[in-house]
């Protein structure tokens, strides 16, 4: 058998993790090495191949056409090494994984299906990281989350999970039948300061229905969607709330959508980084979410 010929595998490691970032300052920060280390281990190993594998810009790092096809064989090369290597360990190792998303959506929609996690994946412990405010999936704040917008975020992978449907609700108590009796009932708001987009509340859905007489700026206020939802079904008032939030109460007859209009907000994405899309802890728990029940599952 002939002997394999491979060039210096800290070069290539160097490189792909520079490739990856398009910087060599944050690949020695991978690496926990200098950047002036991973400089020479890819200029040695353009030497070696006897090619240019990146364009130098004065900020950036961009990839040559050889050097996108060597990155693009490393990247596949690199997942497939780390795969099997944790699938052939011999001692079943303990994965933790942080999971990032709004307090309502992990104690109203995950937290009950969290069994079929621990079932599925015995050796993943999953920690939930329950704020409004977007955080960093570095693995170390964060390494996967449940976050709403257009579905656009640069490096992550986002996959659908459910529309946000936003609909007045109250407890049948009230006797509510249309909205022109709403100005006789306490509104229930929900308002966060650390949510910075442009939120679905009852000046928006005042704009849509027109209501006589209506004062959206009374009411009960919380800080906590849960909270706001609590109170609905306590008949404190009518909240306007995210339909998928509250499909149990609105089941059981706890709560009921005397009127409309509904309002679309947006929808709710699983998202993760592009660069761990291979990585079977991240792939464990985005199998899981993705068969929660009331998603929009693809598997």
């Amino acid at each position: 058998m002939a002997q394999r010929w491979l060039p210096s595998l800290s070069a290539l490691r160097a490189f792909e993790a520079a490739a990856r970032h398009e910087s060599a300052k944050q690949a020695a920060e991978e690496l926990s090495v200098t950047a002036t280390a991973i400089s020479h281990q890819i200029r040695a190993l353009e030497e070696s191949l006897g090619v240019a594998l990146f364009v130098r810009k004065p900020r950036q790092l961009e990839l040559t056409a050889q050097g996108r096809e060597l990155q693009q064989v490393l990247e596949s090369a690199f997942d497939s090494i780390s795969a099997t290597a944790i699938r052939l360990s011999a001692v079943p190792c303990r994965q933790a994984i942080t999971l990032s998303t709004t307090p309502a959506v992990a104690v109203r929609w995950l937290l009950p299906w969290v069994c079929m996690l621990r079932d599925a994946q015995p050796n993943i412990d999953l920690r939930i990281h329950a704020s409004h405010e977007p955080v960093a999936l570095d693995g170390v704040t964060a390494d996967i989350a449940i976050r709403y917008g257009d579905g656009r975020w640069p490096g992550l992978v986002a996959e659908k999970l459910f529309d946000n449907t936003f609909i007045p609700a109250c407890s049948p108590h009230l006797g509510l039948q249309s909205a022109s009796e709403l100005a006789k009932h306490s509104l229930i708001h929900f308002r966060n300061q650390a949510v910075v987009s442009s939120p679905i509340d009852w000046t928006v859905w005042q704009k849509k229905a027109q209501v006589p007489g209506l004062d959206v700026s009374a009411g009960l206020v919380f800080s906590d969607e849960t909270h706001a939802i609590s109170a609905a079904v306590g008949a404190q008032g009518v909240a306007l709330m995210s339909r998928q939030l509250i499909e149990d109460e609105l089941k059981e007859g706890r709560l009921v959508q005397p009127f409309g209009p509904e309002l679309e907000g947006k929808p709710f994405f699983l998202v993760y980084p592009e660069h761990r899309k291979h990585d079977p802890t991240i792939q464990a728990v985005r199998d899981w979410v993705m068969a929660v029940p009331g998603g929009l599952c693809t598997l």
